[in-house]
């Protein structure tokens, strides 16, 4: 695939979440922008116009896929199911993909693995992490279900695609900034050694009288994530001292794109990765089982996360501060399995230790 295009579209029948209860319309929702690929594709000027203030004002938005990524619609639609089966595998079966003890992010997750916050609260989810270098042959293979290793093809095609929106965004960005020609796409290329991963996730109905938060708040941790959700419950904190959570309302035939830590520390704190956290979808829907699928793409392993040179719109540092130096791989490790209760007990509710760049995305202590 072209670096800055996307797969020539395969027949996606529109979605419509027949199978979803309505979302409510009496919450709060998030005013993402709801941007258009084709158009970005074409680079339109108003388009880009708009996607740059999403990047620099929320760090969140809506992309509408139809058309030019269809096929990225229907490898989503055909993941969904893989990824009910995949949750519906034994307990014992599942636990044998479990790699923290290894130092390893990739493989699945349990429920209640991950503290969520600072009260020393678990996580109400289970998720399965796919290596990128794992299905591009970049790595050796990791061990896997039967289900994920026949889905080689599936799982490749996916994030060809997605990473096809990665690099449309980082081309954006990287001409909005004035960075040298491909600066931020060549610390993303889908042939480098990365943290890239497709995360399937299930999260079960709470019980009625103790909903509460599912995955924490936080920032991801690197760079762009393309998201698909069919029920709500994702929110967002937008900026400022009083701000509310807003939900995030899926919509068909889009994608939600956010961007990550990387972003702010290469663009010191102009670009945005904003707090969101999970909550139990809205009304009706909190009867149901949440399922969602995430591409999630990382800068390249050796990659340093500071400030790049080379842009006058980039703010320079404050006077006499110091970046932290950490490559892309220590910091996903130190942030994926910083929270996990098995391999660190009471310091994994250290959220001042395990932080990423969530005190910057507020804004609430400029």
């Amino acid at each position: 695939m072209a670096t800055q295009t996307v797969p020539e579209a395969l027949t996606a029948p529109t979605q419509a979440f027949d199978n979803a209860p309505p979302f409510p319309e009496d919450v709060p929702t998030a005013p993402l922008l709801r941007l258009s690929l084709a158009k970005l594709l074409e680079r339109d000027p108003e388009e880009v116009i708009r996607f740059v203030r999403a990047c620099e004002d929320l760090g969140f938005f809506y992309l509408d896929l139809s058309g030019p990524g269809d096929s990225l619609l229907a490898d989503a639609d055909q993941l969904f199911q893989v990824g009910e089966e995949l949750f519906e595998l034994p307990l014992d079966e599942k636990k044998k993909y479990d790699f923290q003890k290894k130092g390893s992010y990739f493989g699945y997750k349990g429920f209640g693995a991950n503290v969520v916050d600072r009260d020393g609260n678990l996580d109400r989810n289970e998720f399965y992490n796919v290596s990128k270098d794992d299905m591009f042959g970049i790595m050796d293979p990791l061990p896997a279900p039967e289900l994920l290793s026949s889905r080689r093809p599936l799982l490749k095609s996916f994030m060809t695609s997605a990473h096809g929106i990665v690099t449309l965004v980082l081309g954006l960005l990287n001409d909005h900034l004035k960075l040298p020609p491909n600066t931020l796409q060549d610390m993303h290329r889908l042939e480098g050694h990365s943290g890239d991963q497709v995360r399937f996730i299930k999260a079960p109905p709470q019980p009625m009288d103790d909903r509460r938060t599912a995955l924490g708040e936080h920032t991801d941790f690197g760079s762009v994530t393309v998201l698909f959700n069919r029920l709500g419950g994702l929110q967002v904190l937008p900026p400022g001292r009083n701000a509310q959570w807003c939900y995030v309302k899926p919509l068909p035939n889009h994608a939600i794109i956010n961007l990550g830590d990387a972003m702010v520390k290469f663009t010191n704190g102009l670009l945005r990765s904003n707090i969101h956290r999970v909550v139990s979808p809205p009304g009706e829907q909190a009867d149901h089982t949440r399922f969602s699928l995430v591409y999630f793409n990382r800068p390249e392993n050796d990659v340093m996360l500071k400030r790049l040179e080379g842009s006058e719109m980039i703010p320079p540092l404050e006077k006499d501060a110091v970046e932290e130096e950490i490559n892309s791989k220590d910091w996903i490790l130190r942030r994926a399995l910083g929270h996990r209760i098995e391999l660190f007990g009471k310091d994994a509710a250290n959220f001042d230790k395990i932080q990423g760049t969530e005190k910057i995305s507020q804004r609430a202590y400029l």
